[in-house]
């Protein structure tokens, strides 16, 4: 027992830099160990540093967090009520949000909108809030047009509750987070980088541990060895383990009894662009691609397709109208540019955009991309690239079948980076021709447009999209479509 007792509370914890409010983490520098390096050999092991607990930090911010809510529901229909009853306690505010409260909490719950997420990003929380008041306020109406009693509610309080009761949330969730965000440094969940017989990643996470400093060694089968980790990482909120393949199951042994979210790190998914995690009675495989959608799947989305293609139609059709006399009056030559464009089945199509370069300078092949402040851009189509009003003629693509609203962006058939064809540099690449070619992808809204410069520019974009087809979705195409309003203007549209 004495030996016991020497070989506890004695491992060390390298704390990373301070937080800066707008990035996860600074990590302290430590010289990166060179590869195949296996560390110090343990033995002058220090006091640990165990992080405060901040799970009555989080308790405390979902419990306000849900208090905000409550209260902007409620001040929204009780300012409905006030503007157009003149009473803010009228009957009819009160009946709907009766009614509104418990469905739009009870979504909220399910959106995860008090999360970590929502706590380290105000703006991901204000999403996830809107988004159960929009489908809290699409459910009751439904739910009363089937009880048929709407005819009888005011459908102008219903209308303005729901649209003041937005902007309330949004005002005040906003503020609310930016305030606890930098009172408690952007940091709301404790996490810890174990290395072991590997040279340490970027990560995350709050601290790391190295375990031959530390004195932590897995090989070691007894309680002093499992006090002794528990010790060190059970204060923890997660633990992300970087260590050589052969030492991983006997991490996973330890770090299972943590009763908290273990990670392990494994670098060679990277190199097999693996998708998702799937298990079966046969056991656990890797998924690395996603055949095509079913039948089912791909009537569902081309009937969103056709209602979203012929809605936006219809509306930009005066935008058209206007864009296409500027492009006339600007340079001569034809409105419309048409380019081979590779699509579903990786058979090419002709895409259509608004022409935005001098015509004897169009690229047609798609061989040059076009590059920041390129002399082949006109005055107009630097403005309508700038903000991706030219490919508005894609819509007509849309309804013609040869795209979808969201999807794979296509490629022209040349397309290059670094001087190497797309497929030459990414043997997934044609992977991407499993569903049609879209308006708007995955990889837009997580900001990987504009030029392809790199390899890495193409990489990034083949692993989202094939991340779109194995996880496709209608709700993922409606997600994607409202996230495209943000990137619209984006820094890399030119």
């Amino acid at each position: 027992m004495a030996e016991y007792a020497t070989q506890i509370h004695a491992p060390a914890v390298r704390p990373a830099a301070d937080r800066h409010p707008a990035s996860r983490v600074h990590r302290a520098a430590r010289p990166a160990l060179p590869a195949g390096f296996h560390g110090p050999s343990p033995g002058r092991a220090v006091q640990p540093k165990i992080p405060a607990p901040l799970e009555g930090v989080r308790l405390r911010s979902y419990a306000t967090l849900l208090l905000i809510d409550v209260l902007a529901v409620a001040g929204g229909f009780l300012i409905a009520n006030a503007l157009w009853f003149g009473d803010a306690f009228a009957e009819a505010g009160l009946n709907y949000m009766a009614m509104f409260l418990p469905v739009f909490l009870a979504i909220a719950f399910s959106q995860n909108a008090y999360s970590v997420d929502a706590l380290e990003s105000p703006r991901v929380g204000v999403f996830k809030a809107l988004r159960a008041l929009a489908v809290a306020g699409c459910a009751l109406l439904l739910a009363l047009f089937y009880a048929k009693i709407s005819a009888v509610m005011s459908r102008a309080v219903f209308g303005m509750g729901l649209v003041s009761a937005a902007t309330l949330l949004v005002l005040m969730r906003h503020r609310f987070g930016h305030l606890l965000g930098r009172r408690h440094c952007w940091r709301f969940q404790n996490d810890v980088l174990l290395v072991d017989h590997a040279t340490p990643a970027p990560d995350h996470a709050t601290d790391i541990v190295y375990a031959a400093d530390a004195g932590l060694n897995p090989l070691r089968n007894d309680p002093a060895m499992a006090d002794r980790i528990g010790g060190l990482l059970g204060g923890y909120d997660r633990v992300i383990l970087n260590c050589s393949p052969e030492r991983r199951m006997l991490w996973v042994r330890y770090l299972k009894g943590l009763g908290i979210d273990v990670e392990v790190l494994t670098p060679e998914l990277d190199y097999l662009g693996a998708l998702s995690l799937r298990r079966s009675e046969s056991g656990s495989a890797v998924l690395v691609a996603a055949g095509p959608l079913g039948v089912r799947e791909r009537f569902v989305k081309r009937g969103l397709d056709v209602a979203v293609a012929t809605a936006m139609m219809i509306f930009f059709a005066p935008l058209f109208l206007c864009v296409a006399l500027l492009i006339k009056a600007d340079s001569p030559g034809p409105v419309l540019f048409r380019q081979w464009r590779l699509g579903r089945g990786n058979r090419p199509f002709q895409l259509l955009k608004f022409r935005t370069m001098r015509t004897e300078a169009c690229d047609a092949a798609g061989v040059q991309s076009a590059s920041r402040n390129d002399s082949r851009v006109t005055k107009i189509g630097a403005l309508l690239r700038r903000t991706s009003i030219d490919e508005l003629p894609q819509l007509w693509n849309v309804l013609r079948g040869d795209m979808s609203i969201v999807g794979p962006r296509p490629h022209a058939v040349c397309s290059t980076a670094e001087d190497d064809l797309f497929w030459d540099i990414d043997d997934r690449y044609w992977h991407r021709g499993a569903v049609k070619p879209g308006l708007t992808g995955l990889a837009q809204v997580r900001g990987f447009r504009g030029a392809t410069s790199t390899r890495k520019d193409l990489t990034d974009r083949v692993q989202a999209d094939l991340e779109y087809l194995a996880n496709w979705s209608v709700a993922t195409d409606l997600t994607i479509i409202a996230r495209t309003l943000r990137v619209l203007v984006h820094p890399n549209a030119y």
